[in-house]
């Protein structure tokens, strides 16, 4: 790699990675081809990225951003799955996917600025998405409201019942003598 070509790959890393608020770091090694087109696909899907970077070349990179936390993990055969919107989802693809080729190890991430141990990776995978979290949140929200709409409707509607009842009693009363 010449200069020129250094710089644009510094360049190219630091605006993906300057962007996301989310990062996993991946040892790949021992990893076919065909399993990093694939991973790279599934990672894709997730509307993430993935990257394999050049060590020296990653900490030039991110040397300015929060991602220097983990520059002691840039050792080895290093990649980087990024995103800045859903972590979860990111991490729920890279575990999958980590269970099938059990070659890929998890070196470290960062999530919203903070710097996650390799195996909290896990836990962060096996939470619910953010979509869940929302749909739960509006629901416990709607619950207590929709308790008392139900109560406020049954008192009525007893209520209700109850003055039908008078009213079949008094008028069924009067139209039975008045039948006799």
């Amino acid at each position: 790699m010449n200069r020129d070509q250094k710089a644009a790959a510094i360049s190219e890393f630091s605006e993906g990675i300057g962007q996301a608020t989310n990062a996993f770091l991946i040892s790949f090694k021992g990893i076919t081809v065909p399993q990093v087109t694939e991973l790279r696909k599934q990672v894709r899907d997730s509307g993430s990225s993935y990257v394999v970077v050049k060590n020296t070349l990653a900490l030039i990179a991110v040397k300015d951003s929060p991602l220097t936390q983990l520059k002691e993990q840039f050792t080895g055969e290093t990649a980087v799955a990024y995103n800045a919107t859903d972590a979860v989802a990111l991490a729920k693809v890279l575990t999958k996917f980590a269970k099938d080729v059990p070659t890929v190890q998890f070196k470290g991430a960062m999530l919203g600025g903070q710097v996650v141990p390799a195996a909290e990776i896990q836990n962060i995978a096996n939470l619910p998405s953010r979509e869940e979290l929302i749909s739960k949140l509006l629901y416990l929200m709607q619950h207590p409201l929709r308790g008392l709409a139900v109560v406020l409707n049954g008192t009525l509607r007893n209520f209700a019942v109850v003055l039908d009842q008078i009213a079949k009693q008094k008028g069924g009363g009067e139209s039975s003598e008045a039948g006799a």
